[in-house]
């Protein structure tokens, strides 16, 4: 007789509730190294534009330790928020590898800042100067705040400076992100916002440069997290001429990363990145190499990153005893 199986449905407090930045770094770490050691599988994004409203993306992926495969169905509506909704909103499906059973269908906008934070967080850990204790932020919204924690979780930061589309936005985001008692400065422009700094992260919606060359100090690490569709560039072409650029996935970055537009305009060559990051986690690659050196990490969103986190959370759910039980078939 076949054992009577069930599928678990989880909302977005219960991933929240379930997983902590902390928790996710290490998982996100671990998943950018099996997938430079060929460990896991996954096709690049797949895109599907609705204009004029936004897109949607496909994001499939398998891992084989622990066993698991999934796919996020996720969109970007940039207007979302003028109709009281997100402007990122995610569905993730988690299966059985060995039967395709359906274990999980789960909200993945919570999971989706997690694992980009974590995601930038490892970047940070493993290119940033490790005396790298400033940090601005180009960019004041969700993706802002998890990429905040995930830098602080990973380097004692001395100072953060701020930069939004409006210093009210800069101040609320200060506000919000007070229970990491950091001295925080919001600025009124973006060059006196990444002045001198050592880690800069962008997370705009930009389709134009934003941080111009002539603004980055040497040894400087940049999140480069905003890029994340053809078309999207928050950084000077420049910036990528000079610096070590790791991305995390060679040909997801150069069709919808920060690169993306550099290559198409001819300023940038894919054979100029000098590694994906699981390469260098994984110890195949180097990555910064002097403390003068300027590092890019290139973050488009991997859907390994997302599995990863999604199944731990499906393991602690099951645990816990948290989430709504369906007889799906």
């Amino acid at each position: 007789m076949t054992p009577r199986r069930t599928t678990l449905v989880l909302s977005g407090h219960d991933a929240t509730r379930l997983m902590t930045m902390r928790e996710a770094l290490p998982l996100v770490e671990r998943a950018f190294a099996d997938y430079a050691r060929g460990r896991s599988r996954m096709p690049v994004k797949l895109y599907l534009d609705v204009p004029p409203w936004g897109d949607f993306r496909a994001m499939p992926a398998f891992q084989a330790s622990p066993l698991a495969a999934g796919l996020k169905w996720v969109n970007a509506h940039p207007n979302n928020p003028q109709r009281g909704l997100p402007s990122v909103m995610a569905t993730i499906l988690l299966n059985d590898p060995k039967t395709g059973y359906p274990l999980a269908i789960m909200d993945g906008t919570a999971i989706t800042t997690l694992r980009t934070g974590a995601g930038g967080g490892v970047a940070a850990k493993h290119l940033a100067r490790r005396d790298a204790d400033t940090v601005a932020l180009v960019g004041c919204g969700v993706q802002a705040a998890s990429q905040l924690e995930a830098i602080a979780a990973v380097r004692r930061l001395r100072s953060v400076r701020v930069w939004g589309r409006t210093r009210a936005e800069a101040l609320g985001f200060c506000r919000r992100m007070r229970h990491l008692r950091l001295p925080m400065t919001v600025c009124d422009t973006i060059q006196a916002c990444v002045h001198d700094t050592l880690i800069i992260v962008t997370t705009t919606p930009s389709r134009r440069p934003l941080v111009r060359r002539g603004w980055v100090r040497p040894g400087a690490h940049i999140n480069a997290i905003g890029a994340d569709a053809p078309g999207k560039q928050e950084l000077d072409p420049a910036i990528l001429r000079d610096a070590i650029v790791v991305v995390d996935d060679r040909a997801q970055a150069s069709h919808a990363g920060e690169i993306n537009v550099p290559i198409r305009r001819g300023q940038f060559r894919p054979s100029q990145i000098a590694a994906s990051l699981g390469e260098v986690v994984a110890g195949r690659k180097v990555g910064r190499r002097r403390s003068s050196d300027i590092t890019v990490f290139d973050s488009t969103g991997l859907a390994i990153q997302d599995l990863a986190v999604a199944f731990a959370v499906y393991r602690q759910a099951l645990r816990r005893r948290i989430g709504l039980r369906v007889n799906w078939l």
